[in-house]
């Protein structure tokens, strides 16, 4: 449409992904959790909807290491694949 605005922010631009493809050194939100009992042992360890989480390491068996606030923790690769997150521009 000739005229129109269009909006662009850093989301859109980067897009959502999950977390088994965020890179090492990455600032990132989690926007969606697996349901289910899943869910509650993240919720557990510390990780939920919204938080901002920096991923610390990748390890070779494609292990995780997320790193809140000072504590780390390791997501395996195929519980990673079900985490959606949104890539923070800092």
């Amino acid at each position: 449409m000739p005229g129109a605005k269009k909006e662009r922010t850093a989301n859109i631009i980067m897009g959502n992904k999950t977390l088994d493809k965020i890179k090492k050194g990455t600032y990132f939100t989690i926007e969606k959790l697996p349901s289910g009992i899943v869910k509650v042992q993240l919720i557990r360890l510390g990780l939920s909807e919204g938080d901002t989480i920096f991923c610390l390491e990748r390890l070779p068996g494609g292990t995780i290491i997320v790193q809140k606030n000072r504590q780390e923790i390791a997501i395996g690769f195929e519980l990673a694949k079900l985490i959606s997150v949104r890539i923070k521009i800092i």
